[in-house]
């Protein structure tokens, strides 16, 4: 008989979860003790536990040594602390390379990486497996019905820092991922276009990965190859995950993902948000000169929507600097709070981080943690008994919702496609549209939920695209049936342009979106470097835009704005075509900034979303709700005190006060009302 399906919670969790990757076995067992205490200070529920620890386990080859996690376990229980017990799987013992060195994953200039790291490991090596599953099974015997288990962490942030192996034994993988995938050779031969510079392959046998070439490769063969790697490493997350599953019924199974667009780019993250049970995600602030919050939010939205809008988890970010950037400036005072509970404003259960206790030595000994080399008399610890306390206050907002406003299209694949060689401009960057469109919704304060091309859009009023390259028939039909539902598109160029194998659509660009957007693109005309174009309306602002122009021929879409120079000058720049009961735009130039803005200003108006007046600009506000109650969160990501109108009186969680009209926020500061209606 089946066993029902596992929870979608930590086992036996009855707060937001706080605390992080706890790593005793650096450390003698007396400051175990003194760990219990200051987590009982801090009010840590919940800790990462054995995530790095093979080659303690498994000291040499099917001889274990589990009495230190036995006691650790136990002392954690002992203490009300729940335990997200990692397998280890990232990081095999020195022992299993010395008799597997061909598990060692190979680049694609064909140089074996060597051990001395983490996360090396060939995905298709049998070796592997097999003592992945071992190490695995052990685990859940062992420990799948100790009282402190609250979650099992698969691996380690699957895709970093190898994904994709170019061995041998990958290649014999690849061909038979490709049978399943296409069925015959000549199918290959179609969906990869070898008849162009004579690639085409007699047998299945002729294929390997692709490997370094003198000049550019199928572009075709390298998307199925990201596919593969991809779904290589799924394929072993899930063998793990059926083990735990049949071995430790009622315990949910995760592994930590890393949706930000900064951080990982080779996991299809709507693929893997279906295999696991819980949803949950790593994020670390990028010092590139963005807007950290901003990213931040970003990548809470992206998650929340990895998990279906359901409650996820932060499994890790910093309490300060980070050590592996080129510039690693410390937080700010308040900002690991604001941080945190932004997370949780935006779907997180919780905040976890990296780690409990800092490392004195090996290569993150400059990572900041919960408690850091200063002590407990240090900012960082004083700053984490607080946000610990202040999450005890707002246990209600588990399980809840958070409310969005709009979504944005986006695709892992379409990305992994946009990016290969030789496009109209290598400047045109999947990821930096994706953040322009977001940071434009964020300063107009709107939440976000992101979706799959395919998914049902019928419940947002306004759903942008701003970069879609790889689009299906499917995607074509689905855009259509929101518009003419009621829905507001934005796109942006270089969409709708490939299908699934990375051929051209039919017909003229844009491809599966002509109909929708009522236009064709003539002709690609992308901008030297540093060269801009104006767009004039009559009566609208001027609008500069740069790196790309398009050719386009309205096929029935109205011109908003046109370009007033360039190639295309006297032609449409931006358009907005009625389909049914609702208007597709589209933006043919790089727009930012109040250019942008002013685009998704008219977008917001057909879409009846009205101006949030009176938020200030980078005061983030965002609502969960659920059975509990509603929940509004107000952040100041700003040194100035600000006032956010309220639209139903409540109670401030933080501070115990009422809220009623206005709610203040310090300069810096979070709060959090129930509402009472």
């Amino acid at each position: 008989m089946p066993h029902p399906a596992p929870p979608t919670a930590p086992h036996g969790l009855r707060r937001l979860a706080f605390g992080g990757d706890y790593n005793p076995e650096q450390w003698p067992e007396e400051v175990w003790h003194e760990d219990m205490a200051l987590m009982a200070e801090a009010g840590v529920s919940m800790v990462s536990v054995g995530i790095f620890s093979w080659a303690l386990l498994e000291p040499a080859p099917g001889v274990h040594d589990f009495g230190w996690l036995d006691r650790l376990l136990d002392l954690l229980h002992e203490h009300g602390i729940r335990a997200d017990l990692g397998t280890p799987t990232v990081v095999p013992p020195a022992w299993f390379y010395r008799a597997h060195p061909e598990a060692l994953p190979v680049g694609r200039d064909g140089v074996r990486y060597a051990f001395g790291s983490r996360g090396a490991i060939c995905h298709s090596s049998a070796a592997y497996r097999e003592a992945a599953a071992a190490i695995t099974e052990q685990l859940a015997r062992r420990y799948g019905s100790h009282p402190a288990l609250a979650l099992w962490h698969v691996h380690n942030e699957y895709g970093v820092p190898v994904s994709a192996c170019y061995c041998d034994s990958c290649a014999a993988h690849f061909r038979r991922w490709l049978t399943t995938r296409h069925g015959t050779v000549d199918a290959v031969n179609e969906a990869w276009g070898t008849a162009f510079w004579g690639q085409r392959y007699g047998s299945f046998d002729e294929i390997d990965p692709p490997r370094t070439t003198p000049t550019v490769g199928n572009p075709a063969q390298q998307l199925d190859y990201a596919r593969f790697a991809d779904a290589t490493m799924r394929e072993n997350f899930r063998a793990e995950r059926d083990i735990l599953h049949r071995l430790a019924p009622g315990i949910p199974v995760t592994t930590n993902f890393m949706t930000a667009l900064s951080q990982c780019e080779s996991v299809d993250y709507w693929a893997w948000g279906r295999e696991v049970d819980l949803v949950s995600n790593d994020h670390y602030l990028i010092t590139d000169g963005r807007r950290t919050h901003v990213n931040l939010a970003m990548a809470a939205d992206l998650t929340r929507s990895v998990a279906g809008g359901a409650p996820w988890l932060l499994l890790e970010h910093s309490t300060g600097g980070v050590n592996w950037q080129p510039h690693n400036p410390a937080k700010r005072p308040g900002e690991m709070a604001r941080n945190s509970l932004a997370h949780v404003a935006r779907g997180s259960d919780g905040a976890m981080f990296f780690q409990w206790r800092q490392s004195r030595r090996g290569a993150e000994k400059f990572h900041s943690a919960m408690v850091p080399h200063a002590g407990t008399d240090s900012r960082i610890w004083r700053e984490v008994t607080r946000l610990g306390a202040d999450l005890g206050l707002l246990d209600g907002v588990r399980g809840t919702r958070t409310v969005a406003d709009a979504a944005m299209v986006w695709d892992w694949q379409s990305w992994w496609a946009q990016s290969l060689e030789w496009r109209p401009s290598q400047e045109h960057d999947a990821r930096e549209r994706a953040d322009t469109f977001y940071a434009a919704l964020y300063d107009r304060h709107l939440t976000v939920d992101f979706a799959h091309p395919e998914a049902d859009l019928s419940r947002y009023p306004l759903v942008v695209v701003p970069a879609l390259y790889l689009a299906s028939e499917e995607t074509g039909r689905n855009l259509r049936r929101y518009v003419e539902g009621g829905g507001t598109l934005v796109v942006s160029y270089f969409s709708g342009i490939v299908d699934d194998d990375d051929a051209v659509h039919p017909g003229p660009y844009p491809g599966v979106l002509r109909d929708v957007l009522g236009l064709t693109v003539e002709e690609f005309a992308p901008l030297p470097e540093g060269g801009t174009v104006r767009l004039t309306a009559p009566g609208g602002p001027e609008l500069t835009g740069d790196l790309w122009s398009d050719v386009v021929i309205p096929r029935g879409a109205e011109t908003v704005w046109s370009y007033a120079d360039g190639i295309p000058a006297g032609r449409p720049a931006v358009t907005r075509h009625r389909l049914g009961e609702g208007s597709a735009w589209y933006v043919s130039t790089r727009l930012g900034g109040p250019d942008l803005d002013a685009v998704l200003e008219r977008a917001c108006a057909d879409a009846r979303i009205a101006p949030r007046t009176g938020l200030p600009h980078d005061v983030e506000v965002v609502r969960r709700t659920g059975s509990t109650g509603t929940y509004l969160f107000a952040i100041n990501h700003t040194d100035a005190d600000a006032k956010v109108p309220l639209d139903a009186p409540g109670t401030e969680l933080l501070t115990a006060e009422p809220a009623a009209g206005h709610l203040a926020v310090p300069a810096g500061a979070v709060r959090v009302v129930r509402l009472d209606s």
